[in-house]
């Protein structure tokens, strides 16, 4: 399944590359890539059985599981990929220096990341938040362009 898992990270990679991360971005994802899509259903069952396997969300803090399973690099368009698992809760605050690109998953059917159902939600660059999950459990699938992000004490 990991080999599936990163096979659908390079062709979502790709086919962003170069496209500036912004609103525009967002309704492209949501519109090619959206919950109806079989990309967005198959990469949601990889993600579902890499939490299971524990190759995903290895680590924990603060009622986050999370963890990067993709380096920056030329086979994913130079976007790292992490992977978060949250239920009820808001993560550590921290600023996009390039946007960041999430692929929001419920696995509880009213969860909501910042506020957005299943599907995409893209914060442009120089964006900040405190990233929360409301109304049960979701795991949210993070783009960064060129891996950059920066945690900050807000």
């Amino acid at each position: 399944m990991r080999d599936s898992f990163e096979s659908l990270v390079q062709k979502i990679t790709q086919s962003i590359a170069g496209l500036p991360v912004d609103e525009t971005l967002e309704a492209h994802l949501n519109r090619h890539y959206g919950c109806d899509s079989d990309w967005f259903r198959d990469m949601t069952r990889a993600c579902e059985t890499g939490v299971r396997e524990g190759w995903l969300c290895q680590r924990e803090a603060g009622g986050v599981r999370y963890g990067r399973v993709v380096k920056p690099g030329p086979e994913t368009a130079g976007f790292s990929v992490d992977v978060v698992e949250m239920a009820d809760v808001a993560g550590p605050h921290h600023v996009h220096p390039n946007g960041e690109i999430d692929m929001v998953m419920p696995q509880t059917p009213q969860a909501s990341f910042d506020g957005s159902p299943a599907g995409w939600k893209v914060y442009p660059p120089g964006s900040a938040h405190r990233p929360t999950v409301a109304g049960g459990r979701a795991l949210v699938l993070y783009l960064l362009p060129e891996g950059a992000i920066e945690f900050t004490r807000s």
